[in-house]
C-alpha cells in the first residue's frame, strides 16, 4: 500500500452533496459521492464494473446508484442488486463496484483509497464560529499550497497592504518544534500587519501560531495584540493529481460582529493574490530532493518538507 493510501483526505464540502451524485478525484483515481437511502454519505470508484461508464452520470433510484449506461443499480456496499435487461437474474458478488471508506468531519467528506491508519486531523480549543471557503482547484501540487500557507516571508510582497508592506519584509527569528508524533510547529511568532483581519481598520502587531496538522493540511492561529478578534485558519488539501489540487480554508473566530460575506470576501481576495503566483512556481511538485535553496526565514518550509519525507509521501513531491 502507498504511504498516502494510509491517509484520509477532504473530497467535498458536506451540503455540496445532495441527492445527486457527484465526482471527486483523489490521487489520480475518478471517484463517485451519493447518499444511500438513509442519506449516509457512499464513495465508490467512478466506473461502472461492466462497461466502465461512469456512475457519476448516473443517478440515485430508491436508494441505489444506477448507472447511465445500461442502467445496472449498485447499493452502498457496491454490490450489483438489478441488471434490468435481466430482470429475474440475480447479480453475482463479482458484479460489483469498487467501494471506498468515507466518513464526514470539520464540515467536509472524507474519503481514503485503502484502510487509513491516520484519521482526519484533530482540533481543539478553536472559536465556535466556523465559515469554510472553497472549492478552490489549483494548478499546483497539495504540498506548494501547504507550504505557502505555512510561509510567511511572502506577505510583504504578495499580499503587500494586507498582511504585509514591503517596507517591512524581515522575518524575525523563530523556532520550530515538534508534535509527539513529529509534526511541525511554530508556538509564537510576532508579525506587524496592514490589515490582519476584515475587521481591522489599521495596522498593528498580530502573533501568530503555526502547527502541520497532516501531510496536506495546517492550522494557523493568530491574535492581534490589541485584543482583537482571535482567529484560526485551516488548509484542507485534496490532491486531484501530481500537480493539481482542490482547496478549502476554514475560519474559526470570535469575531461577532463581522458579517459571513464581509469575512468570506477578505479571505477570497487574500487566495487570490496567491493563487496566480502558486500557478507559476516549477516545478509544480514540491521539490524534498534538492533543486531549491533555503534562508533562515525557511525554517518552517523546510521543516515541512523534512516531515513529508519522513511520513513516505511521494505524490506531487519531486
Amino acid at each position: 500500500m502507498s504511504h498516502e493510501k494510509q491517509w484520509w483526505w477532504p473530497l467535498a464540502l458536506e451540503e455540496a452533496l445532495g441527492s445527486e451524485p457527484l465526482a471527486v478525484q483523489l490521487l489520480g483515481q475518478p471517484l463517485v459521492l451519493w447518499r444511500d437511502a438513509d442519506g449516509q454519505p457512499v464513495l465508490m470508484t467512478d466506473r461502472c464494473p461492466h462497461r466502465g461508464a461512469k456512475l457519476s452520470l448516473g443517478s440515485v433510484q430508491a436508494g441505489t446508484l444506477e448507472c447511465p449506461y445500461h442502467g445496472w443499480r449498485f447499493d452502498s456496499a457496491g454490490h450489483c442488486v438489478s441488471i434490468p435487461a435481466l430482470p429475474s437474474f440475480k447479480p453475482p458478488a463479482t458484479h460489483k463496484a469498487c467501494r471506498h471508506p468515507v466518513m464526514a468531519q470539520h464540515g467536509l467528506l472524507w474519503g481514503t483509497l485503502g484502510e487509513a491508519a491516520f484519521a482526519p486531523p484533530a482540533l481543539v480549543g478553536l472559536p465556535e464560529r466556523r465559515l469554510i471557503y472553497g472549492p478552490f482547484d489549483v494548478a499546483t501540487s497539495a504540498p506548494r499550497a501547504v507550504e505557502n500557507f505555512l510561509d510567511t516571508a511572502h506577505f510583504a510582497y504578495v499580499h503587500r497592504g494586507w498582511l504585509g508592506e514591503a517596507t517591512h519584509p524581515e522575518v524575525p527569528h523563530y523556532d520550530v518544534t515538534h508534535t509527539a508524533d513529529g509534526r511541525p510547529v511554530i508556538e509564537s511568532y510576532k508579525a506587524w500587519q496592514p490589515r490582519a483581519t476584515a475587521s481591522s481598520a489599521e495596522g498593528g502587531w498580530v502573533t501568530y501560531r503555526y502547527e502541520v496538522l497532516s501531510p496536506y493540511s495546517a492550522l494557523l492561529s493568530k491574535q492581534p495584540d490589541d485584543g482583537g478578534p482571535q482567529d484560526s485558519y485551516t488548509i484542507w488539501a485534496c490532491p486531484d493529481t501530481e500537480d493539481s489540487c482542490r482547496l478549502w480554508f476554514a475560519q474559526y473566530t470570535s469575531d461577532n460582529t463581522s458579517s459571513d460575506d464581509t469575512l468570506r470576501d477578505f479571505q477570497i481576495a487574500i487566495f487570490a493574490q496567491d493563487q496566480p503566483v502558486l500557478e507559476s512556481q516549477s516545478p509544480k511538485r514540491l521539490p524534498l530532493s534538492g533543486g531549491e535553496v533555503m534562508s533562515a526565514a525557511d525554517r518552517l518550509s523546510a521543516a515541512y518538507r523534512r516531515y513529508l519525507q519522513q511520513c513516505g509521501i511521494g505524490f506531487g513531491v519531486c
